[in-house]
């Protein structure tokens, strides 16, 4: 059965209106061949023996009146968050929270119905706008409710620059000497290049970037083409600001120093944010099943994750969040990130926030020994999940290929940047540089402003939620099939994702006795959140999801 939709809140108190959740989770689950009903503000998903459905709502368990985007983006700290570099709370021109909360929905329900598949039972999930909104600000507000001393200033203004001919960039590298060795080539200072290279490194945790003025100056010395030979020899990646989104502008519209990268088919499949393919047959089925409301979907599934930083770290924490055994791969000594400030415990409260509860073992993938390791944890396991630099896998004996031959039925799941879109030895693909490729950065500026990447890692973090949905459809498609799944997903994917006009938000005001949050510590302890957080020497967001027969 296939019909349409007309998405509404599942809040009583909430006047009936359209969610971009629901119509981007409806999206998602038609794509993959799923049949969709609406009943009572409720998806319903039915093919047997799979049957699930979804509800989404603004608020969820957060006591607040929360009836738009609007509201969920002033009140969950989004607007304060991405307001750091303009001096204070400013809205996102898109519907970022809402789009979040469709792909929890999809993620959700494509869980439960691998739950129902195993055991002929339906699922019901649930999730709100608000819960997603807090995920995509997790890492800051685990940050800011520590008892650690340590702070970071956050001050207006930072990157993109402008070269001498008016080219918005963003400039990437992530260690030390490419940024000395770039900067030191347009006659900066050495005090100012080391005053400048630790905010731009932790631009990614605090959503701050002061800069010398010295650097910016130096920049708008040179024309873009000029600046990027430099960066070539440097080691460093400039990307050009696109002044609007792709499916908005035309060639000319992008820089011609830009035009001569490899330019592939997308990252997504059709309607989807990611790729889905076999890779060979057998089922790696798992062994447990929802027994009850106190049983997760993903329970009797085991995941080996060998990621870094945000989105692979967050996916792999999300599966961890739907019943899943995640076992985390991190090279001798451990993740450096685990030291990041500030520390809740022993551990840095960023890393906590997408990485908690997870087993670790430790294995140098540059050694056979190492290799060996994750090859006998996948022999064990459901899901292989890394965000290896583009052809790693391949070169540690890792690819689908040889994971499938040692573990038939596997799923392998990448996280990457740019996906397939830039060539096989693409630029680095952090957040700030997709947002300026894919145009995303133009709708997230105030109006009237030139388009500016946000420093909120809002990339990162939906690159994470559809990182996991690839991840659980692949189980599904599995499951259904009898064959391994092969799952891509990017940054780029993510921000394509964000780039639609459905998501496109107008200037909305917030409903009175609604809240701007304009210090996260405040949220932590605010009682209105208490039922979305998790205490323990820091605020974490809870789970997003509630699963009841």
């Amino acid at each position: 059965m296939s019909i349409d939709v007309t998405t509404r809140s599942a809040d009583a108190a909430a006047p009936a209106r359209p969610l971009a959740a629901s119509g981007l989770a409806v999206g998602h689950l038609r794509a993959l061949g799923w049949p969709v009903a609406e009943q009572d503000g409720r998806l319903l998903v039915a093919a047997d023996p799979w049957r699930a459905s979804c509800a989404f709502s603004w608020s969820g368990p957060v006591r607040l009146p929360l009836a738009s985007e609007a509201d969920v983006q002033a009140a969950c700290g989004i607007w304060h968050v991405h307001g750091r570099r303009y001096g204070g709370p400013t809205p996102l021109g898109v519907d970022c929270a809402g789009a979040a909360a469709g792909v929890l929905g999809a993620l959700g329900t494509l869980a439960a119905l691998w739950a129902a598949g195993r055991d002929g039972r339906a699922v019901h999930v649930r999730t709100s706008v608000a819960q997603a909104a807090l995920l995509l600000v997790g890492q800051y507000l685990a940050a800011a409710s520590t008892d650690d001393d340590w702070r970071e200033p956050v001050v207006p203004g930072g990157p993109p620059f402008t070269s001498a001919d008016g080219v918005r960039f963003e400039i990437e590298t992530l260690q030390a000497e490419p940024w000395q060795r770039f900067w030191a080539g347009l006659r900066v200072g050495r005090r100012e290049i080391a005053d400048g290279w630790r905010p731009f490194q932790q631009r990614f945790a605090t959503a701050s970037c002061p800069l010398p003025p010295a650097l910016p100056r130096a920049a708008a010395r040179r024309g873009y083409t000029e600046l990027r030979a430099l960066a070539r020899d440097c080691g460093v990646e400039l990307t050009a600001v696109a002044a609007r989104p792709e499916a908005d502008r035309s060639e000319a519209d992008r820089p011609e120093a830009d035009r001569s990268e490899a330019d592939g088919p997308g990252a997504g499949g059709p309607g989807l944010p990611w790729r889905l393919g076999p890779t060979g047959p057998g089922a790696a089925g798992g062994t447990g099943t929802v027994g009850g409301a106190d049983e997760l979907p993903l329970r009797g599934v085991t995941v080996v994750e060998v990621t870094r930083r945000v989105q692979g770290p967050l996916a792999g924490h999300l599966l961890r969040l739907l019943g899943a055994r995640v076992v985390r791969i991190e090279p001798p000594g451990g993740d450096p990130m685990r030291g990041a400030p500030p520390v809740a415990g022993d551990c840095s409260a960023r890393f906590t926030a997408l990485n908690r509860g997870k087993r670790v073992l430790e294995a140098d993938l540059r050694s056979t020994a190492g290799r060996a390791v994750v090859r006998e944890q996948v022999a064990r396991s459901q899901v292989f999940l890394h965000s290896l630099a583009p052809g790693k896998d391949r070169e540690y004996g890792l690819d689908p290929e040889r994971l499938s031959a040692l573990r038939p039925g596997l799923v392998h799941v990448s996280a990457s940047g740019w996906g397939a879109e830039r060539g096989p030895c693409p630029p680095v693909g952090t957040d700030y540089p997709v947002q300026a490729y894919s145009g995303l950065a133009a709708l997230l500026t105030p109006p009237g402003l030139p388009a500016t990447p946000s420093l909120l890692t809002v990339t990162d973090v939906l690159g994470g939620l559809v990182c996991a949905e690839g991840a659980v459809a692949g189980l599904l498609a599995g499951q259904r099939s009898g064959q391994g799944q092969r799952v891509e997903s990017s940054l780029l994917s993510a921000a394509r994702l964000l780039c639609a006009p459905g998501l496109r938000s107008g200037a909305r005001p917030v409903t009175p006795g609604v809240p701007i949050s304009t210090d996260l510590a405040d949220l932590a302890a605010d009682p209105r959140f208490a039922a979305a957080l998790h205490h323990d020497r820091c605020a974490l967001v809870r789970s997003p999801w509630e699963f009841t027969r």
